[in-house]
């Protein structure tokens, strides 16, 4: 799988190794090097594999924080799966209901302006796809407003999902990978 770099503000050149990355480039080399999120060593274990393969310091942390808040997601959806009860969140608040199959996602106005038209249309083509969970959906959701950038580029928030069925060990369909992973100057045959 190849992906190309991240848009121009989002990227930065490494003396090691003189090219441009970015968190996500790094989550992608995460994604290329072990097929599945069970596969993945310990977050620092990780971290000096990535430092080892001359990766920056600074993008090494934005991934590892970033995949630790999809292991964090992880965790709770899979405690809500085993209890069958929602997630209490951390700070007391009154639970909130998990979202139903049936139900209508609302975006916060912050919601639509950082996921942009691009990423809340890529996020409904999986949901009518049948191939997004209303959970999974409000984890996408959740880490890509975790991410900087405003809105952040189509590009990364593919990254995002494909990042998130790697985390709870879902391969998407060849269909759907091939839209995860779509070069947009490839020339259809």
């Amino acid at each position: 799988m190849q992906f190309k770099p991240c848009r121009a503000g989002h990227t930065r050149t490494t003396p090691k190794a003189g090219i441009f990355v970015s968190m996500f480039d790094v989550l992608v080399y995460v994604y290329e090097h072990f097929w599945r999120g069970d596969n993945c060593p310990e977050l620092p274990q990780l971290g000096r594999k990535l430092s080892a393969a001359g990766f920056d310091s600074d993008e090494i942390e934005q991934a590892l924080d970033w995949l630790a808040g999809l292991s964090l997601a992880a965790d709770a959806c899979q405690a809500d799966v085993e209890t069958g009860k929602p997630h209490e969140p951390a700070t007391g608040e009154a639970l909130l209901l998990a979202p139903q199959a049936n139900s209508v996602r609302v975006f916060t106005l912050q919601e639509q302006q950082h996921l942009g038209a691009d990423g809340l249309g890529f996020l409904l083509f999986l949901e009518s796809a049948g191939k997004l969970s209303p959970a999974l959906r409000e984890i996408m959701i959740d880490r890509a407003m975790a991410v900087e950038g405003n809105p952040i580029a189509l590009d990364e928030f593919k990254i995002i999902a494909l990042m998130v069925y790697w985390g709870f060990g879902v391969e998407p369909d060849a269909l759907i990978l091939d839209e995860l992973c779509d070069d947009p100057e490839r020339v259809p045959h």
